[in-house]
């Protein structure tokens, strides 16, 4: 019998994916997989395909100890808890903890690039998750995500409209990969098998900063876009006056510094070795999301 694999997050953007790709990709039988959400409504697509769903809630230990039990391998997503500050950080700790005491043998996580000496914001969470995990004794694969192309979707059509973007990324560069890719990179590690622990950092095959950016973007769209750079304080209080949240202006301002001071320049080929394949580049992604891009 082959082993079980529960992926938390599973109704997220993220997690409907890496079950996709456990499915598709790595041809993992849907009655080994397990599929975790706060609110298990939001998985019968995939129990319609034969994915076991189970409740998950990172704020309820004993919940997460019911879901874990009997699990061989388990994937925890990051949650999205950023308003509050060390919120995050308890909830994935409260997970690692579950995780032992249900007797899970593998466990897998989502971080980001250089947690030790990242800028942004939530770049504590994910050092102090890691760390959890590794003083947990259990077998690891840490999965780094660079920042997403799917990021920019939020911003670019509205930056396409007035032909700027704004940014405080200075000469920065980023090596950006879209969530597709992180997701068949997370589906390829747990479906591998493995019982080693590693640490891998999924990135695109190359590195680019906003000017080079702007014009890969100004060229499939068509329209005129130009990287304006600003200071800090001018890219918060912009972002504000757009009506963003506090906690949201504060994490993308520190994501452009952490851009500008040059720690998200690191390319690796960890997506080929785990999947056998290259990444989607950024003019691909822009171009397979062109509709939305100049909506």
């Amino acid at each position: 019998m082959s082993e079980t694999i529960l992926i938390t997050g599973a109704a997220g953007q993220l997690g409907q994916r890496v079950i996709h790709h456990l499915l598709e990709t790595c041809k993992v039988p849907a009655a080994s997989l397990i599929a975790a959400s706060r609110d298990t409504s939001k998985l019968a697509d995939l129990a319609a395909k034969g994915v076991a769903t189970r409740k998950a809630d990172f704020d309820d230990a004993a919940s997460l100890e019911e879901a874990f039990e009997g699990v061989d391998r388990v994937l925890l997503i990051s949650t999205d808890a950023l308003a509050v500050p060390g919120l995050r950080l308890k909830q994935h700790t409260t997970a690692v903890a579950a995780a032992v005491k249900a007797g899970v043998k593998h466990i897998a996580y989502t971080s980001m690039p250089s947690p030790d000496k990242s800028l942004v914001t939530f770049a504590p969470d994910h050092l102090g998750t890691e760390t959890a995990i590794k003083a947990s004794g259990l077998p690891y694969t840490i999965i780094r995500n660079a920042w997403y192309l799917d990021n920019y979707m939020h911003s670019m059509p509205h930056n396409l409209q007035g032909g700027s973007w704004y940014t405080a990324s200075g000469d920065g560069k980023v090596p950006n990969i879209s969530r597709e890719d992180c997701a068949m990179g997370a589906a390829a590690a747990l479906a591998s098998g493995t019982t080693e622990s590693a640490t891998y950092t999924l990135t695109g095959s190359q590195s680019l900063n906003a000017d080079q950016i702007a014009a890969i973007i100004s060229d499939v769209a068509g329209k005129p876009l130009a990287a304006v750079q600003v200071n800090d304080e001018q890219l918060n209080q912009g972002m504000l006056g757009a009506g963003l949240p506090d906690f949201v202006a504060t994490m993308l301002v520190s994501a452009d510094a952490n851009i500008r001071a040059g720690n998200f320049d690191h390319v690796t080929t960890d997506f080929n070795r785990l999947t056998g394949k290259q990444p989607q580049t950024l003019k691909e992604f822009f171009v397979a999301h062109k509709a939305a891009l100049t909506a």
